[in-house]
């Protein structure tokens, strides 16, 4: 059993050791910030470690079961052991996601937008419907969440939404959804109901430290407030907290109303425009290495990535990788792992 090899638990081990030494140090809460980021870093590698550990455990249960059906001739242990390989297959395509994200930003938090797209309505409510997934699968894997700026539509769903979901490796793992995600179904705000395909596109950046360098010249962002709307409270309708900024030489505009003050709201904007900004040269550099590469395939954020086909026939499936489900409810209800694990091996495939 090498496991432990593969999966360079002894290197985890020696992380984990290294960051309870951080965290038992008399200044380690001085920096809230910091602190918080190490303390998520710590739990996800001992959650990881947790998890070989078990699955070793179950390995040698199942081979002691299995060694005992072949002894005693008693195959009513056949479905024992066949229970316990099929959690032992699932433990490790859980552990695989966590091998898969090695990229310099991997281990970032994620700013996450949704806008609905054309079509009124029906892509606001599919919009929201994303903003569902996204926050039920971040819940599942114990991420924090954190509402910047909503829009909501002009009957139900939602314009547009922005997020911070923080936690270790959060961005690696939404890095997968970048792009436009189409929904087919019969309409409920269709009279005649009638089939209608929506469009909603979304955004991933990784949340950038201060540590790296990205110019913003303030020069070139004007910044406006204005009353927040929406759900807050008396406090935030009443004074001009919420904070828009747009970068006059790029034209991105990003905002926040969220938080309480105006000065907080300033500084998520700021947060959301660095990442933009830095996601930008990401993409300059990424296309300037297919076109020295020879790959003639076009980076850029407008690719549908996914389909959500729930008439005539049940199916989400993914375009890049052709992964795909017919159980639409799981994958609503945010159960989107498999998709992000097609994805993270086929750029590990790529990259070989």
């Amino acid at each position: 059993m090498k496991w432990g090899i593969h999966f360079d638990i002894v290197r985890k081990e020696d992380k984990i050791a290294e960051l309870e030494y951080k965290m038992s140090e008399p200044t380690f809460w001085d920096n809230p910030d910091s602190a918080q980021k190490i303390t998520q870093e710590l739990n996800s590698i001992k959650s990881g470690v947790d998890t070989y550990k078990n699955l070793v455990a179950k390995f040698e249960d199942a081979q002691t079961l299995f060694e005992m059906g072949i002894e005693e001739g008693d195959q009513s242990l056949e479905s024992d052991v066949s229970t316990e390989i099929d959690e032992i297959k699932s433990g490790l395509e859980s552990l695989q996601l966590e091998i898969l994200l090695s990229e310099p930003y991997d281990a970032n938090n994620a700013i996450l937008t949704l806008h609905a797209g054309a079509g009124g309505t029906e892509a606001q409510d599919w919009t929201q419907m994303l903003l569902r997934m996204y926050t039920r699968w971040a819940e599942r894997h114990g991420f924090q969440i954190e509402t910047a700026d909503i829009l909501p539509g002009d009957e139900a769903g939602i314009k547009s939404v922005s997020l911070f979901i923080k936690g270790h490796n959060a961005y690696g793992f939404l890095k997968s959804e970048k792009g436009i995600h189409r929904l087919v179904r019969i309409s409920p705000f269709d009279s005649n109901a009638r089939r209608h395909t929506s469009f909603s596109a979304c955004d991933i950046m990784p949340e950038i430290d201060d540590a790296v360098e990205v110019d913003i010249n303030m020069a070139d962002v004007r910044v406006d407030t204005y009353r927040a709307s929406g759900a807050g409270g008396q406090h935030i309708n009443k004074t001009s907290s919420a904070v828009r900024m747009t970068h006059m030489p790029t034209g991105i505009v990003v905002q926040c109303q969220n938080e309480r003050s105006q000065l907080q709201n300033r500084e998520q904007c700021l947060k959301m425009l660095r990442a933009k900004l830095f996601e930008i040269e990401l993409e300059k550099k990424e296309a300037e290495i297919a076109k020295l590469e020879g790959d003639q395939q076009k980076i850029e954020w407008g690719s549908q990535i996914r389909s959500y086909v729930f008439m005539p026939y049940q199916l989400v499936k993914d375009h890049r990788t052709n992964a795909e489900t017919s159980n639409i409810q799981a994958v609503m209800d945010g159960d989107i792992d498999n998709f992000i694990r097609a994805f993270l091996a086929s750029k590990a495939a790529i990259n070989k």
